[in-house]
């Protein structure tokens, strides 16, 4: 008889300012499987030895504008890649994975925020996100992106403003994803309103987020699911 694989889970928050922003009180909502968190920032990270499944979560910070622990959480996905575990990056932690594996010439700032709740289209069907050819809605915030990767990486959707909104890499279990599927609607009207109190940068793009009525698809549910079964 096979034994059963352990799932253990890291949520790695790279929040910077928690006030406004708690990425593992969103994505722990969806689990239900052993985690523990760490705090990037303050140089906390998972032994990817540790863990079967490693998320890594959206920032306030810019990927082009990186700090010291940046660098370190950057090495890290480097070894959790050539270890095993699954990997999930979500907006910032999507622009991280790219980073790290391809280089910083495959991350850029936007040509304009895609903010709010916005369509994607699949490009490729997978287990995470459904099949090739269909569209759904989901939360996004975000003022950089990848673009033009190399070979290794499959494109599994795109949007109107980002070609790169989601992808794979190679066969192995490491995602990455451009929008924040784990931000239900109640948290990213919050959430808006907390960066326009704020006075966060892309104020245009805020208010016409504000203004916009959400449309959220659930793709969480599948994302979670595929996840936790790789």
């Amino acid at each position: 008889m096979t034994a059963t694989k352990r799932i253990a889970g890291a949520i790695v928050d790279n929040s910077v300012i928690p006030e406004i922003y708690r990425p593992v009180e969103h994505w722990s909502r969806h689990l239900d499987v052993p985690w523990q968190a760490f705090t990037a920032r303050e140089g906390s990270l998972p032994d990817p030895a540790a863990f079967s499944h490693i998320i890594l979560t959206g920032s306030e910070a810019s990927i082009l504008e990186r700090e010291p622990w940046v660098d370190a959480e950057a090495a890290m996905v480097r070894e959790a890649v050539a270890a095993g575990p699954a990997v999930l990056g979500s907006c910032w932690g999507h622009q991280l994975i790219a980073f790290a594996l391809a280089g910083d010439g495959h991350v850029r700032r936007a040509a304009r925020p895609e903010i709010g709740w916005i369509p994607i289209r699949l490009e490729r069907s997978s287990a995470l996100l459904g099949p090739a050819g269909t569209s759904a809605f989901t939360f996004s915030s975000h003022y950089d992106e990848v673009f033009d990767l190399p070979a290794g990486f499959g494109v599994l959707a795109s949007s109107e403003g980002c070609a790169v909104q989601a992808f794979r890499v190679g066969d192995k279990p490491v995602w990455g994803l451009q929008c924040h599927p784990e931000i239900d609607v109640p948290t990213g009207q919050q959430f808006i309103r907390d960066l326009i109190g704020r006075g966060f940068k892309g104020r245009e793009a805020l208010l016409e987020a504000q203004a916009q009525p959400p449309r959220d698809s659930g793709l969480i549910r599948g994302i979670v699911r595929a996840f936790l079964d790789a």
